[in-house]
């Protein structure tokens, strides 16, 4: 494959696009769904239950949905699951607008979105290695955490517009918005996968396959295993600023904007993301990260949930590199034949504590102040980056000049 520019590169360029507008109403919908649960029940641990069954599927079919990307057509997968996407999301848009949505139906249409996600996910990835050539996918992915920025710096306020217009606005959006994603599937040219031989074995052997490879990168499997305790953190901490947000009396649009200015400084931090992979290491990029984590401290000392967003901002300006070089040198190095089971191990590890994090902080806030909860998710952070200090196979990271050599 040539070394095309990323911006010249027709199936990239489609890919990105489609992904642009399809988590641009996945971001407007996901402030919706606790906006909605808490104006029905008025209660933040139901709220927390809501993420909890949008997040579960992730970690729940991950390794079922790598091992499909490894054994069908990737583009097959991405296409069904934007389909029934899309009718999850309508059928639910159309139950708000009746005025007869029911927490249930809330719970099990969160469910279904976020499991299509989790077969859609681990399929992108497979095609987004086909498109792209292996030393441009740590770029590639730096572009990746751009869009996903853009969208986190717009679909929050949108969402929380959209929801102050009428309750079934945000979710009509998302619906629509994978059906874009679908359109730029059905475009693009490239095959989404190498020529395949029938793959042998049993199944359990096959996913076995997976787990060994990841395995036996003791810097990969680190990075898996601490990321599962950040994403439960991070998930806890979307939460706690859409329940603090309201109990200090901002509205649904003030609070996605909120959400937004991460997502805007996440946004500075992606474009800046390649001088930073220049200039500092994989376990500078990875230690620093993580301790700025605890800049959600600041909150405890006065409560106020604009003062927490200035405690993260150096966070969002880092975050993105860090999920560019993981990312990009996880996917470079795996074979293709492994990508589906390899990525869907090592995103299984990293989102096996995500469902629970709003279930925490639900639970948390139902019970504690939000000083209190504040404090406890500090201290939450706080351990995990003392924990990668001292790791030894984060001291012993690789260093990104690694991908111009071939595998």
């Amino acid at each position: 494959m040539s070394e095309t520019p990323l911006r010249q590169n027709r199936d990239f360029m489609l890919l990105q696009s489609g992904q642009l507008l399809s988590t641009l109403g996945n971001q407007a919908s996901a402030i919706a769904y606790p906006l909605l649960t808490l104006s029905l029940t008025h209660s933040p641990a139901k709220a927390g239950l809501v993420a909890f069954a949008g997040i579960l599927p992730y970690p729940l079919f991950v390794l079922p949905a790598g091992l499909l990307a490894d054994r069908l057509d990737r583009r097959r997968i991405m296409i069904v699951s934007d389909v029934v996407r899309a009718l999850a999301l309508g059928g639910l848009a159309a139950a708000v607008a009746a005025g007869s949505a029911q927490f249930a139906l809330i719970m099990v249409v969160a469910f279904v979105d976020g499991t299509m996600f989790a077969f859609f996910n681990i399929a992108e990835v497979g095609a987004l290695r086909s498109v792209v050539p292996r030393a441009q996918l740590p770029r590639a992915f730096a572009a990746e955490q751009a869009r996903l920025s853009t969208v986190v710096l717009v679909g929050p306020p949108l969402g929380g517009f959209l929801f102050g217009l009428g309750r079934a606005l945000p979710f009509v959006a998302d619906a629509v918005s994978y059906t874009a994603s679908l359109v730029s599937v059905v475009l693009m040219r490239t095959p989404f996968q190498e020529e395949r031989t029938e793959v042998a074995g049993l199944l359990r052997a096959q996913l076995a396959e997976g787990f060994t490879w990841l395995w036996g990168q003791p810097f990969l499997r680190m990075c898996s295993l601490l990321f599962a305790f950040t994403n439960l953190g991070g998930n806890a901490l979307y939460l706690f600023v859409v329940v603090a947000g309201k109990r200090q009396g901002l509205s649904p649009a003030a609070i996605g904007t909120l959400i937004a200015i991460y997502g805007g400084l996440s946004l500075v931090g992606s474009l800046i993301s390649p001088r930073i992979q220049q200039l500092l290491g994989m376990r500078t990029i990875l230690l620093a990260t993580f301790w700025l984590g605890l800049g959600i401290g600041v909150y405890a000392a006065h409560p106020d949930v604009y003062l927490l967003v200035a405690g993260v901002v150096p966070l969002a300006l880092l975050n993105p590199s860090l999920n560019s070089v993981i990312i990009g040198y996880r996917v470079a190095m795996v074979p293709d034949r492994l990508q589906g089971r390899v990525n869907s191990v090592a995103r299984m590890l990293a989102q096996l504590g995500a469902p629970l994090g709003p279930l925490l902080a639900g639970l948390l806030l139902a019970v504690l102040s939000t000083r209190q909860t504040d404090l406890i998710l500090t201290a939450w952070f706080a351990a995990i980056a003392l924990w990668a200090t001292l790791s030894p196979s984060i001291r012993a990271a690789p260093d990104l000049s690694e991908l111009a050599e071939p595998v």
